[in-house]
């Protein structure tokens, strides 16, 4: 079996099986069906030695084939599943990436229904993390960012997306959210990241956030929740840092 097969997931074995099994049977009924028409037609009707032939020659056959067939078919869309995933996901957060996040966010955008409550954008970076890189490396920074990442997905919804913007930059969307939720969320995630117990070579190192969001009761585009809440970012990051500077959009 090759190495794909093997590290097939088990919902696709469980395909496999009821697949396989369920066109093998269907083959044997078949087979029995037109053995007995055709006997019964040019000779005195079913015997054993025939009713026998009917049942082997599917399961025999039929049944190698349809299993060799069905378990390329699953490995090949396991391998589309795993291509699409890394092509989506950022390699060291395992949030989606730029391009993934701001496709999700768009599409969302754009066939919203007139009845839904609005939404939010949150732009989340670290603070002051090229410091984190420079006193204990580019593994610490890597393992720092994984570490906020994960805070931010326990702050909020399994539904909200969190994407890695770039660098230390993290974006959330989340929809059905006004100015008052988003605002509380914001402030999960930033106490979440505060409380992360970070401390490379046994030296421990405090990590922040400053948090920019923008939210709309409308219509609203990327480009401008985008700009709105990054612009609010700057606000947060020029009074203070480690805090939360959010507005409604429209």
């Amino acid at each position: 079996m090759t190495e794909l097969g093997r590290n097939l997931p088990k919902r696709a074995w469980l395909h496999i099986y009821r697949v396989t099994g369920a066109i093998t049977l269907i083959s044997v009924v078949l087979s029995v069906i037109f053995t007995n028409m055709i006997m019964e037609t040019f000779s005195a009707g079913v015997n054993m030695q025939g009713l026998l032939v009917s049942i082997v020659m599917p399961l025999a056959l039929g049944g190698p084939m349809t299993w060799f067939l069905v378990l390329r078919h699953e490995q090949l869309r396991h391998a589309n599943e795993q291509l699409e995933h890394m092509a989506s996901t950022d390699w060291l957060t395992a949030c989606l990436n730029r391009g993934a996040f701001t496709g999700a966010v768009s599409r969302y955008l754009d066939r919203r229904a007139p009845t839904d409550n609005g939404g939010a954008l949150l732009i989340v970076d670290a603070d002051d993390f090229k410091s984190v890189n420079d006193r204990f490396g580019h593994d610490a920074g890597d393992e720092a960012l994984r570490l906020i990442a994960g805070a931010i997905r326990q702050a909020v919804r399994g539904t909200d997306l969190v994407g890695r913007l770039g660098g230390e930059e993290f974006g959330i969307f989340l929809a059905e959210s006004d100015v008052v939720a988003a605002d509380h969320v914001a402030e999960r995630i930033r106490r979440s990241v505060s409380a992360i117990a970070f401390a490379p070579g046994d030296e421990r190192c405090a990590l922040s956030v400053s948090i920019g969001g923008a939210t709309y009761a409308t219509r609203a585009q990327f480009g401008e929740l985008y700009r709105l809440a990054d612009q609010h970012l700057y606000e947060a990051k020029n009074t203070g840092r480690d805090r939360v500077a959010m507005m409604q959009a429209a």
